[in-house]
This record gives C-alpha cells, sequence and structure tokens, in this order.
C-alpha cells in the first residue's frame, strides 16, 4: 500500500449481484481527530473490532457501537495490521514517514487483542508496510518495500525466522490459508507467490496488461486473485496457474481492493475519488457494475463480512504547503468513514 496518505482518494460502493443492485452511500462516520498519516485499516468480523492505523497509533473502535474502545501506541508511524486469533496477538507494521523515512524505528509491534497492550517490538528491514498472518503455518508476513523483501516472524518467539529477497517492491498481501502468501511486486508488474511452508518464492506471474499493481483480494471459494493496478485495469489471476484470466477497467491509480464472498463483488479504491464495483458473473467472467462517489482523502478500506458495511479513513483538506505535493490535513478532521446499502 502507498505508504503517504493524503494526497489518495478513494471511494468505495457495494452492491449485491443476489439482489437488487444499489450502490453504497456514506451514512456517517466515526470522529478520531488529529491531524496526518493514515494507512490500512482492518475490520475484524469476529471479534467486533474495527483497527485503523492514524500516525503513531493504532485506534481500535467497536464494529456495532462504533465507539472507540482505545488505541495502541506504536511510536512511529503505523501502516499494515494483521491478527493472529489463535496466538491473541495483533500485529503493526511501524516506521519512518514518507517525508522522513528514518526517523523512527523500523519494527513489527505486537500486542494483546483483549488488553491491547504492547507484548514485543521486532526490528525489522526499512520501510515496513503491508503484514499478513498465514493460519497454516502460524507466520507473521511483513513486507519491506524499498529493500524488496519479506520479513517472517514466529508471533509465539517473536523473532525473526527468515528474510526473503522478492526480487521486487511489495505492496498488498493476502494469505490463501492453504500455505500460500501472494503479494503484488509494485515495480515488477507481477505477483510473488509464497510457500509457506518452505519459506521461499515458488512463483513470479506477469500481470500484463497490468502495470503498477498496489491493492491484492483473493476469492477464496474460486482462487481468484483481484490485482489493482495503476494504468486504470483491475487483472484476474487464477491462483494455481497465475494465468490472467480477466481485466477490466477502473479508476485512476487505485490504491485498495476487496473482494466479498457472500455477494461476489470485487471493488477498487482510486486516487480519483471513485470506488470501482466489478460483478463476479463467473469463475472467470467479470462486468464492471458501478462506480461510487465518496470524499477526499478516502484511500484505504476495510468491510465487515458480516454486515457488508465498509469503512474508509478520511479527513478534510486545506491548502497545499509551499514545497509540498499534498495538502495539508485540518486538524482534528480525521475520521472513519461509515458506507451502507440504502
Amino acid at each position: 500500500m502507498s505508504r503517504c496518505l493524503s494526497f489518495l482518494v478513494l471511494l468505495f460502493g457495494l452492491s449485491s449481484p443476489l439482489l437488487h443492485a444499489e450502490r453504497y452511500k456514506i451514512t456517517g462516520s466515526i470522529p478520531i481527530g488529529g491531524t496526518g498519516h493514515w494507512d490500512y485499516l482492518l475490520a475484524d468480523s469476529d471479534s467486533r473490532r474495527l483497527y485503523v492505523s492514524h500516525n503513531a497509533e493504532v485506534v481500535v473502535i467497536d464494529l456495532d457501537s462504533h465507539k472507540i474502545l482505545g488505541n495502541i501506541p506504536v511510536g512511529g508511524f503505523s501502516h499494515g495490521i494483521a491478527i493472529a486469533p489463535d496466538v491473541n496477538l495483533g500485529f503493526v507494521t511501524t516506521g519512518g514517514s514518507g517525508t522522513d523515512p528514518h526517523k523512527y524505528p523500523t519494527e513489527v509491534v505486537s500486542f494483546d487483542l483483549e488488553t491491547l497492550k504492547i507484548k514485543d517490538r521486532i526490528e525489522v528491514g526499512e520501510d515496513p508496510d503491508a503484514i499478513v498472518y498465514d493460519p497454516p503455518s502460524g507466520r507473521v508476513f511483513a513486507f519491506n518495500g524499498d529493500i524488496s523483501q519479506a520479513t517472517v516472524i514466529n508471533p509465539k518467539s517473536a523473532k525473526v525466522e527468515k528474510i526473503i529477497a522478492l526480487g521486487g517492491k511489495p505492496e498488498f498481501s493476502v494469505s490463501d490459508g492453504k500455505g500460500n502468501v501472494y503479494v503484488n511486486l509494485e515495480d515488477k508488474s507481477e505477483i510473488a507467490q509464497i510457500d509457506t511452508g518452505s519459506l521461499t518464492v515458488k512463483a513470479h506471474w506477469p500481470l500484463a496488461p497490468c502495470e503498477e499493481p498496489a491493492g491484492l483480494a483473493l476469492d477464496r471459494e474460486n482462487r481468484r486473485l483481484f490485482s489493482t493496478c495503476g494504468n486504470k485495469t483491475m487483472v484476474v489471476v487464477d491462483a494455481d496457474s497465475g494465468k490472467v484470466v480477466a481485466n477490466l477497467p477502473i479508476g485512476v491509480h487505485p490504491d485498495g481492493a476487496l473482494y466479498d464472498p457472500a455477494t461476489k463483488l470485487a471493488f477498487s479504491s482510486n486516487i480519483d475519488a471513485t470506488l470501482t464495483l466489478i460483478r463476479q458473473e463467473g469463475k472467470d467472467k467479470y462486468s464492471v457494475l458501478d462506480t461510487v462517489q465518496t470524499e477526499p482523502g478516502a484511500r484505504t478500506m476495510a468491510m465487515d463480512m458480516k454486515t457488508h458495511t465498509l469503512y474508509l479513513s478520511s479527513a478534510n483538506f486545506g491548502p497545499k504547503p509551499e514545497g509540498s505535493r499534498f495538502p495539508s490535513v485540518i486538524p482534528d478532521t480525521f475520521k472513519v468513514l461509515i458506507l451502507k446499502q440504502p
């Protein structure tokens, strides 16, 4: 996922091909306040918690009441979030900002899922970003963008087991729960397939016509991966052979991807304030169903799979500071948007 937040814009819509297809719309928001950086969100539907990266902490929100339950002070800038319920631990990648990547230690911070108290700080390489827990192997995979590697962590011992060279800059990652972790390689326009038992890269799959893949999602039933790409394309990839089976038009410079197995819909959140909604009509047949607008800055998303409610981080923006590429974030406007179907 892209490291800086403020310039991205994301929109998200949801409708069901099984019922009447209606757009999702913003129905409210959860005010958090503060300023500056944000990145990933993670919805844990089973525990009814939403984890939101924001500046030097992760904010934890109740998915039912939408009340803030607490926060996890990670130190540097928070990025990716993963949970391992079987060992009652969560994990956050943390490090420097996009403008000053060496200002803070580059770590994976583990925390207790019940108390939210920090347990360990595990030093990893530069630019830790995406992170995923792989249940079959019981391992955490943290991805280091600038140095093109994966750091494999044993959550019980809080020790690094192995560094895996990826041969390209990693972005989003997913576990299939069957011994594989997949990760987009942005600068190579590839997906790397990692064997979570042997801790080796099994394959590099080219994604043409995709360029600069960012978001990644997985349809576990049909074994299909969804990569959102910087050239306004989503490609659908066979998770066993690596073959590109479909490609769809999406918005400009996407940053996120989701797949909802209940509604058979895939989503791409894009920098141009759109979210593209893709309908799965068959295992290898897809069509663009809708495009929905949302607020500037809402570039990352999560879904509560029990209610199909969507959550997007956002804020209000002011003028662009002199010498900066990005607009400023107005203080105390950071929030999480709530999107539901009418």
